[in-house]
């Protein structure tokens, strides 16, 4: 089964799921070592770990493809990579869909937001018109060559005009033809209930920030409220955050790595990650093959 039929049977199963954000190819395989089905390429986490900027929409289409496409060739879980606004307008989602498809993803969300976009979580949010949006999910839904390729419709209406907007939009969205609808940023567990009560029956994402607008809940809780996806795209990135920096100020304060050994993976966890051993397999089998050439 190849990916993008492997997130559509993800949708189709019983039960909810976790989504953890990946910002690089490292993150993307300690995702799928660990156990999760998916991963979720972070649009936030990428502006973050690779520019070294706040996700304020500086990040380029290229970029974002290149190191999605990484992930892609290093992992064998589905990849739903976060589009922003699909970088311009329906003439640009054209080329984005193509360029995350031959990438290797199996679903490509994208948001409302006027651009530059900002972090969902962050104030300050505008949102382009209820109709241009509809617009983008048509382009994207007509531009895919693989129909199983998910297309996840994000609106930030929410926060600028209310939820009987987002609502509306949600709705639209979903008749426009997305596969998923995710209502960014509720504040309240009232405005979860609202949220999927009113569009039953339509694959919902619930996106969990750390400090964020919306209330952390379990996965056994959100799919009790009824969302499919419980997103968790900064999580893995901000542990990263926090242990470099522990093992850095330990490096600095005592000028030795003798304290460090706690906060670091072993030499053989290390290796092991990033397959040398497959490596060493690859070279022995290539290295016989030269030398019955050579004879």
């Amino acid at each position: 089964m190849n990916k993008t039929k492997e997130f559509q049977e993800l949708l189709k199963q019983r039960g909810s799921f976790i989504l953890p954000g990946a910002y690089d190819s490292m993150s993307a395989r300690l995702i799928e070592e660990i156990g999760f089905k998916a991963i979720y390429a972070t649009g936030a986490g990428i502006s973050n770990a690779q520019l070294g900027w706040a996700d304020v929409g500086l990040t380029s289409l290229k970029e974002v493809v290149d190191i999605v496409a990484r992930m892609a060739d290093i992992t064998t879980i589905p990849i739903v990579v976060d589009a922003d606004t699909g970088f311009g307008n329906a003439i640009n989602v054209m080329r984005t869909v193509r360029e995350f498809e031959r990438a290797g993803v199996a679903a490509i969300q994208m948001e409302d937001q006027v651009s530059p976009k900002k972090c969902g979580h962050f104030n300050g949010k505008d949102v382009i018109s209820k109709g241009e949006m509809v617009g983008k999910i048509k382009a994207a839904l007509d531009t895919r060559q693989d129909e199983n390729l998910a297309i996840i419709a994000r609106t930030d209406a929410l926060a600028v005009n209310g939820m009987e907007d987002a609502l509306d939009r949600a709705h639209a969205y979903a008749e426009a033809g997305a596969d998923i609808i995710f209502v960014e940023a509720p504040t309240t567990m009232e405005q979860l209930h609202q949220i999927t009560s009113s569009l039953t029956g339509i694959p919902q994402i619930i996106n969990l920030v750390e400090g964020g607008k919306t209330p952390l809940v379990s996965l056994k809780e959100a799919e009790e409220i009824g969302f499919k996806i419980m997103l968790c795209a900064n999580t893995v990135l901000r542990s990263a955050i926090k242990g470099i920096t522990e093992s850095l100020k330990i490096l600095k304060a005592e000028g030795s790595q003798v304290n460090v050994h706690e906060l670091i993976c072993t030499w053989e966890e290390r290796q092991s990650l990033f397959k040398l051993n497959q490596i060493k397999e690859w070279e022995n089998k290539y290295a016989e093959n030269q030398s019955l050439i050579n004879k």
